[in-house]
């Protein structure tokens, strides 16, 4: 049955407002004759730093999406605006119902709502809510990317590890009034420098993000520098050049990031972050030839592991493997030496990659204990190695 448009839009407002219920709301198409300014809004909680906040994605034509993260006052400013645009359909799933309304070419409305055991559901599972991805997998970046779903799965991982450190990064008392600068070290095709970028936008609130990937390659700068223009990112930037020899940019870095860097460009990436003091790194190394090159040429000159680890190196296979190992131990023990908290965690399934580990670093300025001293010493003198990492910070680190 018909009903009046503006009831029907008016009982949808407080179901908008509701961020303990609502699920998620999308407003699209047109009425007749009108034409919304957004071609289609998405509404939906999500937890903040700052607490739980209505999120509206708002998709314009010929430009990127627009996100805006509210609450209070401010919130019912914004439902109050995108209730009074001319969408020809409204889509609102809470926790207890889905209702979704659709004007007629008379301009009624016409309403149906279904009950849902969305409640029971979470209740049985014991989660508040659904969980729900930190980038909309609808999000046009993911489609200019090309990124496939596992791609998008990925990117959300990656997201999970970096909110929480970078949040406190975000809050320092220095960075105040100033953008979150970030620095993505060999970023080569950068979908989740884009990503990275993206999110924290949408986190930062008005001081902004500067991010700056650097790679080797013009042609993937290139690239990235166009499709951030398309996008309409604005704060995001590409340069040229190797990761040892590019400055990122003046001022103090909030976080490096050193995803898939090859071999020892790892290492040029954490000496950076390292010399820069920056409080959170993220590093998932990609090849570590170094120390297995090392360890080899111990063995063509005779001089073996330690023992009893001699089996750990005989077969190429496992001694490659092994050297993954050390080389991220090592890296790990470096950069607590040189006063940070580390822990080492699993950056995406190992379905999509072997190269799976993830060093995240956070500043503190902690003095090393005579303990973690000594169990670095030990390590790489029964192994025989000199990580590079060491040449290039030793003395930040006291090595």
């Amino acid at each position: 049955m018909p009903e009046d448009l503006n009831d029907a839009l008016a009982s949808l407002r407080p179901l908008l407002l509701d961020l303990e219920s609502l699920v998620r709301a999308v407003a699209a198409g047109r009425r007749r004759g009108s034409e919304p300014v957004p071609s289609r809004v998405e509404l939906r909680p999500v937890d903040l730093a700052a607490g739980r906040r209505l999120q509206a994605v708002l998709t314009v034509a010929n430009s990127a999406p627009l996100t805006r993260n509210v609450t209070g006052d401010e919130a019912g400013r914004l439902v109050d605006e995108m209730l009074a645009e001319p969408f020809g359909n409204w889509h609102v799933e809470t926790l207890d119902e889905v209702r979704q309304l659709r004007v007629t070419k008379k301009g009624q409305a016409q309403v149906h709502v279904a009950r849902t055991s969305r409640r029971d559901v979470l209740r049985r599972t014991g989660h508040d809510r659904v969980r729900q991805r930190l980038l909309d997998p609808g999000d046009p970046l993911f489609d200019a990317l090309g990124a496939d779903a596992d791609k998008r799965r990925q990117v959300d991982a990656f997201l999970r590890l970096l909110a929480p450190v970078a949040a406190r990064a975000a809050a320092r008392p220095i960075r105040a009034g100033r953008p979150l600068h970030v620095a993505d070290l060999g970023c080569g095709n950068a979908y989740l420098t884009f990503a990275a970028h993206r999110y924290l936008l949408q986190q930062v609130g008005e001081a902004g993000v500067r991010t700056v990937g650097v790679d080797v390659r013009p042609d993937m700068v290139a690239r990235n520098t166009e499709l951030a223009e398309r996008l309409g990112l604005t704060g995001l930037e590409f340069v040229v050049g190797e990761i040892a020899g590019t400055d990122p940019g003046p001022g103090d870095l909030d976080v490096v990031l050193a995803l898939h860097a090859c071999d020892t460009a790892t290492d040029d990436a954490l000496a950076v972050a390292v010399t820069r003091r920056a409080p959170v790194v993220l590093a998932a190394p990609c090849c570590h030839h170094d120390v297995q090159r090392q360890l080899a040429a111990r063995k063509a000159e005779g001089q073996g592991p330690p023992p009893p680890y001699g089996a750990l190196t005989r077969h190429p296979i496992l001694r490659e493997r092994f050297a993954d190992v050390l080389t991220d131990a090592v890296r790990a023990g470096i950069l607590r030496l040189a006063g940070y908290r580390v822990d080492v965690v699993e950056f995406v399934d190992s379905r999509h990659t072997p190269r799976n580990a993830l060093i995240r670093a956070e500043w503190t300025g902690a003095r090393p204990d005579d303990v973690l001293r000594a169990e670095y010493d030990d390590l790489v003198t029964a192994w025989g190695i000199r990580p590079r990492l060491a040449d290039l910070i030793g003395k930040a680190a006291s090595l």
